[in-house]
């Protein structure tokens, strides 16, 4: 085959592309989450999302849990390697997105997605900041925006915190009982993309002037620009360097706002998105020559595709 492959997984949805050598784009496809921690079933997800992906020159694979979980990164990397040979290779969600944002160049990526994390690339190597799951870590991120507006929603049911209409307002825009939410939350087959799902409702309720919405877009943003300062000091990049972003919470323009408050400097806008990162990898890998027409192609390309599937963010 003269083509190459890139997938990019993440928390709700999985986006899988081929392309050409000149950049076009055969193939663009959108499959569920991957997420190895959703239930049991990770391998067989990801089998059956590579069997018909044929053998492509290269192909690279952003995974989440890829090296932060031993078990999650053998299988991951066994199954892939099991279907598309050693020309295959598995990596970090969070390094493709941060590939391709920069174009393979240094800087800060916040990405806020289901989970959350800073990744940095500078003087003193690639560090990372949170992104540690939905136990201990992945502030600001979807996930822990949606568990903030449960959590926030129930302490005004039952009378610990002050009714401010946010809890009428947020079972009324997701369609929770008042009286359901214990039920909702305990009953979905994957909470963390459920959960994560709730944060569209909270970015809606802020956008209609609700106070405590727009409360916890904001301790989200602080949350962000915390670790994207941790991760950009551990780097050694300067105070004000270069940082960009990724992922559907930024759909939320008052967090990407509050987030350029914090950070002192506006972001730089992704090069590519995520998947971009990925398909990049997996270029130079097959020995393709890359320019900087050739990026601009494939971003444009990728651009193309994400408004015909009406994505904000791929």
């Amino acid at each position: 085959m003269t083509e190459i492959l890139g997938i990019d997984a993440g928390g709700t949805k999985t986006v899988i592309a081929a392309i050409a050598p000149d950049a076009s784009l055969r193939r663009f496809d959108l499959g569920p989450s991957l997420d190895p921690m959703a239930d049991a079933g990770g391998p067989d997800r990801l089998r059956a999302c590579l069997a018909d992906c044929g053998q492509p020159l290269a192909a690279t694979l952003g995974l989440p849990y890829h090296g932060e979980v031993t078990q999650i990164t053998a299988s991951q990397t066994d199954v892939t390697q099991d279907i598309l040979g050693h020309a295959a290779k598995v990596e970090n969600d969070v390094a493709s997105a941060h590939r391709g944002a920069f174009a393979g160049g240094g800087g800060v990526l916040v990405l806020a997605g289901t989970g959350a994390m800073a990744w940095a690339t500078g003087p003193k190597g690639t560090t990372r900041s949170s992104g540690y799951g939905d136990i201990f870590g992945d502030e600001g991120s979807a996930f822990w925006i949606g568990r903030r507006a449960l959590a926030h929603a129930a302490s005004q049911i039952d009378g610990r915190l002050p009714d401010d209409g946010f809890a009428q307002a947020f079972c009324a825009q997701t369609g929770i009982g008042a009286d359901k939410l214990i039920d909702w939350a305990y009953s979905q087959s994957q909470p963390r993309a459920a959960i994560g799902q709730l944060a569209r409702a909270v970015s809606a309720l802020a956008d209609a002037g609700d106070t405590s919405a727009h409360a916890i877009l904001m301790d989200a943003a602080e949350e962000l620009a915390r670790a994207a300062k941790a991760a950009q000091h551990r780097s050694g990049l300067p105070s004000g360097g270069i940082w960009s972003y990724a992922g559907g919470v930024f759909n939320a323009g008052p967090v990407l706002d509050q987030l350029t408050v914090l950070m002192g400097t506006p972001p730089a806008p992704p090069v590519l998105p995520p998947i971009g990162g990925a398909l990049l990898d997996a270029a130079q890998r097959a020995g393709w020559t890359i320019t900087h027409d050739w990026v601009a192609a494939l971003a444009a390309n990728l651009l193309a595709q994400a408004n015909r599937h009406a994505l904000k963010a791929i």
